[in-house]
């Protein structure tokens, strides 16, 4: 009896030495990534994809550095009072997993503060940072460091940049550096630099500035044509500040703080306002350099793989975008012929008219767009599609003035907006508007964790995820 007993023991012994030995602790991530693509839905990202394959000669896709992620998945974006979200509201609950109303920064509807993902991470003891291709006081960066009921309060956003003391702060630059309110108050930088902020542009030495920095603004020089925004990666020139260069001067910076590791989040801006545009060529190509900002962590992770988490997102779609315009096909390499953004043709426009004065003539125009379009060259465009153009650019001749017309981020020049319209059309696409749709927006996820983002299908869902995974 007794060796019966012992024999059942010894058995219920091991099943519990088993089971605790089953229990062996969750990996935690170091280092965490949180990639977010404003306005990029479903579509801007499987349209760049094919757009890649187009150039190559094939119908298909050709993957982005994101999209052969282990984990992809999709969810949805509308928010507490609106089924269609603006970047606030969205951002708000990305950062904090809560939804508020429209407009609001970081609080509740009841104007409550909430604390994002970032600011916990920063109490937990890691290096943080924030960094985007448009201002640093735009709503979607805004949202991990900023408390405010109204986005457009960009003073205000901005000097809750300096309360929040995160490591690293990047971007185009600010908006609305001076108080509209208190003339006597203080400007952006200023309080920045009062706050033990080393600012630094893309001009300067960044590894000697940086060295003893007790915490980073890095910017575009001040000199700069938009101190919103980098420039559109089509628009851009030799020594332009980007978004990869932000991320990889944040990666050295940020790992270099202390032992515990850091949380970056990085929002490609630029899509967005490319998209509110309804400019396809420029959008697909602002799609390939997120995708490259992307490579720079996922080089990070390769080396760090065992305690890397790497989440890439959007916080709504922008556009409506439509792969097809009624026949079964597309012609996306078609766009290939664009030079330039819409805001960069608008600004060829403006140079060409003040050269020529008074003397500007038609074949000036069809010049331009030869160059900028392929109109004429490699675009073929229809007897329909010339009188148009011709009518519009006749009416800009005759007229006194130069009458610009406003999206949602620039005034834009209506000749740019038609032949980027032409050439949408002739590539098979189309835009349900100049605003943002509650279309689904696509996650994808690798690293430490990420198989738990495959469950996921609201946008409140993942804060709480990488909070488990990062161990807060």
């Amino acid at each position: 009896m007794r060796y019966v007993r012992f024999i059942i023991l010894s058995v219920i012994c091991s099943i519990v030495l088993l089971g605790c030995a089953g229990k062996t602790e969750q990996a935690k991530a170091k280092y965490v990534f949180y990639f977010i693509g404003d306005g990029m839905g479903v579509n801007q990202v499987i349209g760049t994809e094919m757009y890649l394959a187009e150039l190559e000669g094939r119908i298909g896709t050709k993957s982005l550095s994101f999209t052969s992620f282990p984990v992809r998945n999709y969810m949805t974006t509308y928010s507490a009072t609106n089924a269609v979200t603006c970047s606030a509201a969205a951002g708000t609950a990305l950062a904090t997993g809560t939804k508020t109303q429209n407009g609001r920064i970081g609080m509740r509807q009841d104007s409550s503060v909430l604390y994002s993902i970032a600011c916990k991470a920063k109490q937990a003891g890691k290096a943080v940072g924030v960094t985007t291709s448009v201002a640093i006081n735009h709503a979607t960066p805004a949202v991990f460091y900023a408390h405010q009921p109204d986005r457009q309060m960009y003073y205000e956003i901005g000097t809750d940049a300096a309360k929040a003391g995160f490591d690293f702060y990047g971007g185009a630059g600010w908006k609305q550096v001076f108080s509209p309110h208190d003339s006597s108050a203080i400007d952006l930088y200023s309080l920045l630099r009062d706050s033990g902020y080393m600012i630094i542009d893309h001009r300067q030495d960044f590894q000697a500035l940086s060295a003893g920095a007790g915490k980073v603004v890095y910017v575009q020089p001040k000199d700069c044509v938009n101190p919103s925004s980098l420039p559109a990666a089509i628009d851009r020139k030799e020594g332009d500040l980007t978004l990869a260069n932000i991320t990889e001067k944040a990666i050295q910076f940020l790992s270099t703080r202390n032992e515990t590791g850091f949380f970056l989040m990085v929002e490609g801006g630029v899509i967005d306002w490319l998209c509110h545009a309804n400019d396809g060529a420029a959008a697909f190509r602002e799609v390939v350099d997120f995708s490259e900002t992307i490579q720079v962590a996922l080089d990070f992770y390769k080396a760090h793989p065992n305690e890397t988490l790497i989440i890439v997102t959007a916080d709504h779609e922008t556009g409506g975008l439509s792969l097809g315009n009624g026949p079964y096909e597309l012609n996306l390499k078609l766009l290939a012929n664009q030079k330039s953004s819409i805001i960069g043709l608008t600004q060829k426009l403006k140079q060409l008219k003040k050269s020529k004065g008074k003397n500007l003539t038609y074949p000036d125009l069809q010049e331009l767009f030869k160059q900028e379009c392929g109109f004429g060259a490699t675009v073929m465009l229809s007897p329909a599609e010339e009188q148009l153009l011709e009518s519009e650019c006749m009416k800009i001749i005759r007229s006194d003035r130069n009458q610009l017309v406003r999206n949602e981020h620039a005034l834009v020049d209506p000749l740019a907006v038609l032949a980027v319209k032409i050439l949408n059309r002739k590539a098979m696409i189309q835009w349900a508007s100049g605003g943002h749709s509650a279309g689904a927006v696509p996650v994808y996820a690798i690293g430490v964790g990420a198989e738990k983002f495959s469950g996921i299908s609201d946008n409140t869902e993942i804060i709480g995820i990488i909070e488990e995974v990062m161990g807060n």
